[in-house]
């Protein structure tokens, strides 16, 4: 692979779409295209690469912690 998928803005969020889609192939699910590997990881890879897989970026979600409730 040269480069990173067109979309995926760094090596880290690549890396944990790649991750995320290999455990859900790996849990069972179906892959999206016929692929030479056999390996979930790679089969994933080759979703990513040719956007085959959508995914969305949304805004972090604030947490609120024990400290903050108000005593």
């Amino acid at each position: 692979m040269e480069g990173l998928p067109e979309g995926v803005d760094s090596k880290f969020r690549y890396v944990l779409l790649v991750s995320k889609r290999a455990e859900q192939l790996i849990q069972g699910g179906h892959p999206k295209m016929k692929s030479k590997h056999a390996k979930a990881t790679r089969i994933a890879m080759e979703e990513i690469e040719k956007n085959q897989v959508k995914w969305q970026l949304t805004p972090p979600v604030e947490e609120t912690t024990a400290l903050e409730g108000g005593e």
